[in-house]
């Protein structure tokens, strides 16, 4: 039984939690979190688990066998620099940290460590994910040369303190939230980005909020290219007050031979009718001129387990048995520092209405 210490409580950790009771030889063990609130939901699903009011407690108090971090963004830096002083495997949440002068400082610690570190990006791991990542491995569009992601989805949820309204805490809905998408773009396309131009606005969500006199700064909505050394290049279109949309996520990489179409609907509970709907899968044939559709299921108790397609249990699986078997992780800190440049340099772009040159940025 391999047992998880939880740091951060919150709506992630608590379907960390569910995902990992259903792993079979694994548990969460001990929990912390400062809020009570969230610290008592998450002992409420993990049942054998100890609360802990701070990350400190719970390493200094609880024998784990892992430590999980789903804090906070702006925590992440100061913890995984804490938990990097034990020996233990480690399971971050993206994004690995707000800004990359603070993912460079951790892949400089990291030099040496022999106990794993890898960071959260579900997305790789949703089942229409994976059916799309093993036609390319297939040949299926030839030499993919362009990928394009559109996410039409419900705003962001209310978090303890509202921490997710401020980009000071978040790092910009566009290192926040989609950083899952540079990964995917740059593990498909087999290169590093190179440049990055983004258009962006807060016009709709958020904008009669108020919290201690601060007002909300993330983006709701944005058009982000990406051009990558190889001479491919990616694009985002994401609108954050989309709820209801059929599909929330529409992934299509496009070749010579062929465009493939991963299509994943959001979580039940944001559907108008409140029905879990399967994800799909079509290959556009070029010579054919036809296209192929396929269903891809994904079990019902991880539906219910997570928001995200059942990709967190599919992540734990695989962090699981790097856990027990040993090896390197499938999602490093170099990933991890990848997918916040290109978010940086997006927020940025926005900002200043021109693209960012990446040359020279990487780790």
């Amino acid at each position: 039984m391999i047992r998880y210490g939880l740091i951060g409580a919150g709506m992630m950790g608590q379907e960390h939690i569910r995902n990992i009771n259903l792993l079979g030889d694994a548990a969460v063990t001990a929990v912390a979190d400062p809020d009570e609130g969230m610290r008592a939901l998450s002992l409420a699903t993990a049942q054998s688990a100890k609360g802990y009011l701070t990350a400190e407690d719970l390493v200094l108090q609880s024998d784990v066998d892992v430590y999980l971090v789903a804090a906070p963004n702006d925590l992440h830096a100061g913890l995984l620099q804490r938990l990097m002083a034990t020996d233990k495997p480690i399971l971050v949440e993206k994004p690995l940290a707000t800004t990359t002068a603070d993912c460079r400082d951790l892949l400089n610690m990291a030099k040496g460590r022999r106990a794993p570190i890898w960071v959260a990006m579900e997305y790789r791991y949703m089942p229409p994910i994976q059916r799309l990542l093993q036609a390319l491995d297939q040949g299926a569009v030839g030499d993919p040369r362009m990928v394009s992601i559109r996410e039409h989805r419900f705003p962001f949820l209310p978090k303890v303190d509202d921490w997710n309204r401020f980009n000071s805490r978040t790092g910009g809905t566009l290192v926040e939230k989609c950083c899952h998408f540079w990964d995917l773009m740059r593990l498909i396309l087999r290169s590093d980005p190179v440049r990055v131009y983004a258009s962006a606005g807060v016009d709709v969500n958020h904008r009669d909020e108020r919290y201690a006199g601060g007002i909300p700064d993330i983006v709701d909505n944005a058009y982000v290219v990406v051009d990558f050394a190889n001479g491919t290049r990616g694009m985002l279109d994401l609108c954050m007050f989309a709820e209801g949309s059929h599909w929330q996520e529409f992934v299509a990489v496009t070749g010579p031979k062929a465009r493939c179409d991963a299509m994943i609907p959001g979580p039940a509970r944001f559907a108008p009718d409140a029905a879990p709907r399967e994800a799909e899968f079509v290959t556009s044939i070029r010579a054919l001129k036809r296209e192929v559709r396929e269903v891809v299921p994904t079990p019902p108790e991880l539906l219910i387990a997570g928001d995200h397609h059942g990709s967190t249990f599919y992540q734990h699986q695989r962090f699981l048995k790097l856990v027990q078997d040993g090896g390197t992780p499938e999602v490093t800190l170099e990933d991890g520092y990848w997918s916040v440049l290109v978010g940086e340099a997006a927020e940025e772009s926005a900002r200043a209405g021109q693209a960012i040159d990446l040359s020279g940025r990487g780790p």
